[in-house]
This record gives structure tokens, C-alpha cells and sequence, in this order.
């Protein structure tokens, strides 16, 4: 199933994220206070909105997983938590990267989406130690889809919470006025947003084609092996059975070694 969806998705991330490179150098007008650097902003805000959603995906995939008591759907959550991580390291740099050049600092702690979103990191950075301590499979992922519906449901309170803050210097995109940005530019942040989460559903079922193949190798190793087995237990229960000594005269069945011989006529 993962194979066959792969092609289409992997050609529409092409597609998407050359469009949205073009859109961006070439068609988003450069921002009047920032310049350049503004720029960062169609990578960065992509990149955290489809983390918070990846967060978001694997608590409900880890609901299903208790729900239906089916691995396939632990591994579905395990793999979209771990790609959110990954993406939420790139939030943080590029993050990071901005704020420098707008603010001169390298991180304003009084802005409550940032360190929102370090929590948010941190607390899902526990996610992948706490998995892989519990060596019980069944036990490992059920803990493992506890964790993440109870990240889920924080990720959304502190969304909420975050927004509804008074005072903030981070910029709001998605609001009642629009986020105060031009058309061009919001058209091509939507594009990047698309081209983002194109990026993650391709790394997601990429990834989870690669984990179902290596479960399918380590099925057929082991089928093999319990048939190689079974094998070396048959011969070696004929191995155990008694044979004649070299040289030695072959058996003589009881009954013809003491029929008397007949008396010549």
C-alpha cells in the first residue's frame, strides 16, 4: 500500500516545493521593515504548523491504537511523532536565525509562542526514551499511545492559551485582519504551507514502507529459520537411531535362524 502511494506523493512534493522556491524568490515582494531575511518566515512558520499538526495526528492514531489494539496503528503514530520532532528541531533554528536578525537576539523569552513551542519540543524529546526503555513490545506501545494522546491534548491548551495571551511580539498569521499581510505574500505562504505538508505525509509514508518491509523480512527470517530447524531435529532424530558396525554380519530375522533344517531324503 505504502509502495504504490509513494510515486504520486513524491512527485507532488517535487512539484509543490518547486513551486513554492519560486513563489518565494521570485514572486513574494520583499518585506519593507526586514528585507531578506523575511523570507524565512514561508520555511518557518510551514514547518511549525505541520509539526503542531504531525503532534496532533499521532495522539489520534495512538487513540485508534488502544481503541483497536492494532500495531500498524502504533507504528503510524510512532512515525509521525518522530518526524514532528524532527521538524520542530528545524522551528527552533530557523526560529532562532529570525529572531537574530529581527530583534538582535537569538531568543526573546518573554514571547509566549516561543517558549510555548520549546515546551511543546521538550516535552515530545521524552516521547522516543520513554518507548524505547520498555522492552515488553505490547507494554512498550501501549505507554507509548498514553504518552501521546496526553502530549496532544497539551499541544492544543497551549495553542489556545498562547493565542488568547494579551501581549506578544511574534507575528500572527492566521487572524481576524489576515495577519496584515499582502496578498502575494499570503498566497505564497499557503503554498509553502502545502508544499510543507506534502514533505511530511511523503517522509511519513516513506518511512512507513521502509518499517513494514523490514517487519516482512524478519517474519520470512524467522519462517525460515523455524523450517531449518525443524529440519535439524528430523535428522537428528535419525541420527540417534542404532546402525550396524562395519564389517559386521547383517541381522538375521529370528524365525529363519531357528527353523530346523529338513532331514535329507
Amino acid at each position: 500500500m505504502y509502495g504504490r502511494a509513494l510515486k504520486p506523493l513524491a512527485l507532488a512534493t517535487a512539484a509543490g516545493a518547486a513551486l513554492a522556491f519560486g513563489l518565494i524568490f521570485f514572486y513574494a515582494p520583499l518585506d519593507a521593515d526586514q528585507g531578506f531575511i523575511q523570507k524565512i518566515f514561508y520555511l518557518h512558520v510551514p514547518m511549525a504548523i505541520v509539526a503542531l499538526l504531525g503532534f496532533l495526528a499521532g495522539g489520534v492514531m495512538a487513540a485508534m491504537h488502544l481503541r483497536t489494539r492494532r500495531r500498524a496503528w502504533d507504528m503510524r503514530s510512532y512515525v509521525a511523532i518522530h518526524l514532528s520532532i524532527i521538524l520542530a528541531v528545524g522551528v527552533l533554528v530557523t526560529g532562532s536565525i529570525w529572531a537574530k536578525a529581527s530583534w538582535g537576539h537569538w531568543w526573546v523569552w518573554d514571547e509566549p509562542m516561543l517558549v510555548s513551542f520549546l515546551i511543546i519540543f521538550l516535552l515530545y524529546a521524552v516521547y522516543q526514551p520513554l518507548r524505547f526503555s520498555i522492552d515488553d513490545p505490547e507494554r512498550q506501545a501501549r505507554y507509548a499511545s498514553v504518552f501521546a494522546i496526553s502530549g496532544a491534548a497539551f499541544t492544543v491548551l497551549n495553542f489556545v492559551a498562547v493565542r488568547m495571551a494579551a501581549t506578544y511580539t511574534h507575528p500572527r498569521v492566521f487572524s481576524q485582519t489576515g495577519g496584515n499581510m499582502p496578498p502575494a505574500m499570503f498566497l505564497t505562504f499557503l503554498v509553502a504551507l502545502g508544499a510543507m505538508a506534502l514533505v511530511f505525509v511523503t517522509l511519513w509514508t516513506l518511512e512507513l514502507g521502509s518499517k513494514n518491509a523490514a517487519e516482512r523480512l524478519r517474519r520470512a527470517r524467522r519462517h525460515l529459520q523455524r523450517e531449518a530447524d525443524g529440519r535439524e531435529a528430523g535428522l537428528g532424530g535419525e541420527a540417534g537411531r542404532p546402525r550396524p558396525a562395519a564389517g559386521a554380519p547383517a541381522a538375521v530375522s529370528v524365525s529363519a535362524a531357528s527353523a530346523p533344517t529338513p532331514a535329507p531324503r
